[in-house]
């Protein structure tokens, strides 16, 4: 009996030596401060982007940020995190930072952590002090439409910055890429937890828009030049005549305007800027003071303007601006 008492003795003694040693190899690597960051880099590096958000807890959006972008198929490529430091500074708190890779790109955050308690009475349980959610402002110029790491959005605000709430760290690549328009894509590195990070994708017409302008300017323009009147109606050129015609008034294009396009007052909707332009009138004319007849054979130069917006099917509407 006493043999056995002290055999258990000892079992018992290893035991709660290897569970003490359990703990506190626990406390100082999975359970410390840098331990619950490893975890939660460890989840965006998993692209499960709900215990990400579980881990970061209630977190403020005062200005009604989105969060379309809190989602796996949004979320960066994650890879070689390392911990570079973790400082305890007053009040119990953690500054503890971390490199990493965001999609290919070198960064590092210092996320602070404070203890909340303890876990099972035997392990500290951590909070950030500042959520590691960053709010991103886009201000898309040209168009609303827009995508960020793949995921097609529509700005609610075009021409002003709208938000959008990413974690932290990561790296949001912007772009806009349709029929007619494209932008040369931003991307944005956000490292800093509870950052505002302002950026713009400038978004302009691509050379097969202005091609399709182009030819729908032309073809307006040979139109008008079919109207066997001085003053074509709806058109950007005429001429008025001080004598009596005699002839139908005989109108071609000699010079067509060229092309440019800049940006309307409304997204979307774009403007091809005053343009000058030349046609050319042949018509007999009637002197009224002496009865000769006397042909006009002239270039009649102008200038015009015209509004460039968007059909339904990616069809493009050209109509004259006076």
């Amino acid at each position: 009996m006493r043999r056995e008492l002290i055999t258990w003795s000892v079992v018992a003694a290893i035991v709660l030596g290897a569970f003490g040693l359990t703990v506190l190899v626990l406390n100082n690597t999975v359970y410390n401060a840098s331990g619950f960051v490893q975890s939660y880099l460890d989840t965006l590096a998993r692209k499960d982007a709900a215990g990400a958000l579980e881990m970061i807890g209630a977190y403020d959006n005062p200005d009604e940020a989105s969060d379309t972008l809190l989602r796996r198929s949004a979320m960066s490529e994650l890879t070689d995190i390392r911990l570079t430091s973790d400082i305890e500074v007053e009040g119990g708190v953690h500054k503890v930072t971390f490199t990493y890779s965001a999609d290919g790109t070198p960064g590092r955050t210092t996320f602070e952590v404070k203890a909340t308690g303890l876990a099972f009475g035997l392990f500290p349980s951590w909070e950030f002090v500042t959520g590691p959610l960053s709010t991103m402002y886009v201000t898309v110029v040209g168009d609303a439409r827009f995508s960020a790491n793949g995921i097609d959005l529509v700005s609610p605000t075009p021409n002003d910055p709208a938000g959008y709430l990413v974690f932290t760290p990561s790296s949001i690549r912007l772009n806009h890429d349709t029929t007619y328009l494209d932008a040369e894509p931003v991307t944005v590195a956000v490292a800093d937890a509870g950052a505002s990070v302002p950026t713009a994708l400038m978004v302009k017409p691509n050379a097969l828009m202005l091609e399709r302008v182009q030819e729908q300017v032309d073809d307006i323009l040979d139109t008008c030049a079919t109207q066997q009147v001085l003053m074509p109606t709806g058109c950007p050129f005429g001429q008025s005549m001080g004598n009596r015609i005699i002839t139908s008034p005989a109108w071609s294009i000699v010079q067509y305007p060229e092309v440019s396009l800049r940006a309307g007052d409304r997204s979307g909707d774009w403007i091809v800027p005053s343009t000058p332009a030349t046609a050319h009138l042949v018509v007999d004319v009637r002197s009224l003071f002496d009865g000769s007849v006397s042909t006009f054979d002239e270039d009649v130069p102008f200038s015009v303007s015209y509004s460039v917006a968007f059909l339904p099917g990616d069809e493009l509407l050209v109509t004259t601006r006076f």
